[in-house]
């Protein structure tokens, strides 16, 4: 089974709402990194790993301050690579890197795909690639079964809704506002509608994240969705010393 399928699978195969948690590569301490990698992974459904970048334009001040510290201790898409390929352990959740275009273009695209294959990651998601200019990077993914995850937004018109749901693979994952993430007390009062639809345009499991914090955020979410992506919750519990993996589980349904 390629990784993409095995990610979709993962998200689907216990009938029961998924939870996707995001961490910042080497966050808080590079160190700790695969021990936190491990913590999560066996907390949750898939792991996306954020890449640390200079400007991270969708992301909101927690990742903004965790992805500057981990470029000031040195965390780099090879850096990360290699992590993962000297870790010891198995994990039983996917592993997704979450990145902006430029250290992927940097880093070339075929040996992008063939690198992430080795160490173990089943897909990229990258927020400022549009689905117009993703093929170059989209065909050296296909050729190792590697999925890239599209997202949709509230403000996503129908057709250009339909598209994206139609291309992306492992997953649909839906932004529950417009903004960037951790923002906002308050999730959306047309969620359910707008999941509604999502979940209509797409024949993959549809994942909706941006602002979750709470039990009854995800229990809200996960109601209407396949899935349920925490990302600057978990980071600020990491800065707070808490056990990532004992966080995680209190936010499950």
């Amino acid at each position: 089974m390629q990784p993409r399928e095995q990610l979709r699978d993962a998200l689907t195969l216990d009938g029961a709402p998924a939870l996707i948690a995001f961490i910042t590569a080497g966050y808080p301490e590079p160190a700790r990194f695969l021990e936190v990698l491990r913590a999560v992974g066996e907390a949750t459904d898939t792991v996306e790993i954020g890449v640390p970048f200079t400007d991270p334009m969708a992301d909101g001040v927690t990742v903004q301050r965790a992805s500057q510290a981990a470029l000031q201790n040195g965390v780099s898409l090879t850096w990360i690579f290699n992590q993962l390929a000297s870790r010891d352990f198995e994990l039983p959740a996917p592993v997704l890197l979450m990145s902006y275009l430029n250290p992927l273009f940097a880093f070339g695209f075929q040996r992008l795909a063939a690198r992430a294959l080795e160490t173990g990651v089943s897909g990229f998601i990258v927020p400022d690639l549009p689905y117009e200019e993703c093929t170059p990077l989209k065909d050296e993914l296909d050729a190792q079964g590697l999925a890239l995850v599209q997202l949709v937004t509230p403000a996503t018109p129908a057709e250009r809704l339909r598209k994206l749901c139609a291309i992306s693979e492992g997953f649909v994952y839906a932004v529950t506002r417009t903004g960037i993430t951790g923002g906002g007390e308050h999730l959306p009062e047309e969620l359910a509608d707008y999941l509604a639809v999502v979940k209509r345009a797409s024949n993959l499991p549809v994942c909706a994240g941006f602002g979750v914090r709470e039990r009854e955020q995800v229990q809200l979410i996960a109601a209407h969705a396949d899935g349920v992506i925490v990302g600057s919750a978990l980071l600020e519990a990491l800065e707070a010393g808490q056990n990532p993996g004992e966080f995680l589980a209190a936010l499950r349904p």
